[in-house]
């Protein structure tokens, strides 16, 4: 008994040893960096330079891996059941870090049980905006959904993305009834309402940028509390008739559950100081995001409450996908 339990103590042993060089040792061979979103998308730009700054650092190739599909399941599904030892990550958007879980019938892992927050990368608003010959501001906007229940069609990229659930969110700020209008992605919806078919879409802002500066479409508000940069003179939901309305797209590193503290804490360290860097701001500009950064607490947190704030206007809609 006393020579089994001696030989399990070694055992025993030998694993912290072993743990402890692996993460003293870490990295060693090629992370992965899963984007699960085609490429060419904005996470899949912003994932690949920071993947990019993570190579410099770490000394280790650091390489994107496509896992798109079912809003990003696929890929949030493939990081959850990684081995957590450092080597995979997650690029993640809302819906497969959060929002998918409230949506979502059956999903192949649970995003807070299953995925551990390493860093905040960056926000983006997105933008009440209207077609052409249509409303000049957000309160006619209201005024008209409010006496007319139903009649204002609201576009928006399909159902269960964040422009879906933004514009259930506008509904219940302004007390108002709107018919709301899915399409298959921003090409087919920015379309139909240059060509006036649909009245006012709710989308990311970026894409609509040029059309707005060029006068083709009327850009009534951006959903988050501050001003975006990149239109300055359009003002915020918040301002202009509905106060607390704040909804952003957002980015975000994650790491399977169980992957080394020293590990996350590595790769937060670098990707913060890659925002503040000049190829950051550079980057994250061109791309129509702010700069948020932060501890891995910080992440946790902003997810915490971002469920919170979602979660009942999800139930109340009743979005299942």
């Amino acid at each position: 008994m006393k020579k089994f339990l001696q030989v399990c103590a070694a055992i025993a042993l030998s694993l912290l040893c072993s743990s402890a060089w692996a993460q003293d040792n870490w990295p060693s061979r090629t992370i992965s960096m899963v984007v699960p979103f085609p490429a060419g998308g904005n996470a899949d730009i912003i994932a690949r330079e920071i993947a990019q700054a993570l190579q410099e650092k770490l000394g280790q190739t650091v390489i994107v891996e496509n896992r798109s599909g079912a809003g990003g399941n696929i890929g949030g599904a493939y990081v959850a059941k990684a081995k957590p030892d450092g080597y995979t990550f997650l690029f993640s958007t809302p819906a497969p870090a959060a929002l998918n879980k409230l949506m979502y019938k059956s999903m192949q892992y649970d995003p807070a049980a299953d995925l551990s927050p390493v860093v905040l990368v960056s926000k983006s608003p997105l933008i009440i905006v209207a077609k052409p010959g249509g409303f000049k501001t957000l309160k006619e906007l209201l005024d008209f959904a409010k006496a007319n229940p139903g009649k204002l069609n609201i576009g928006h990229p399909g159902k269960g993305t964040l422009g879906h659930i933004t514009t259930v969110f506008l509904q219940k700020l302004g007390n108002v009834k709107v018919t709301d209008v899915p399409y298959r992605g921003t090409s087919p919806l920015m379309t139909d309402l240059l060509g006036g078919h649909v009245d006012v879409a709710i989308d990311f802002l970026t894409t609509y940028v040029p059309l707005v500066k060029e006068g083709k479409l009327n850009a009534l508000a951006v959903t988050t509390t501050t001003p975006s940069f990149q239109l300055p003179d359009v003002p915020t939901a918040t301002s202009v008739g509905l106060p607390g309305f704040d909804a952003s797209a957002w980015y975000a590193i994650l790491a399977p559950k169980g992957t080394p503290k020293e590990v996350a804490t590595k790769v937060n360290k670098i990707v913060n100081d890659w925002l503040v860097s000049e190829q950051g701001k550079k980057s994250l500009q061109q791309n129509g995001m702010d700069a948020i950064g932060g501890s891995p607490d910080d992440l946790k947190t902003f997810i915490d409450n971002e469920l919170k704030k979602w979660a009942p206007l999800i139930k109340d809609a009743n979005i299942e996908l």
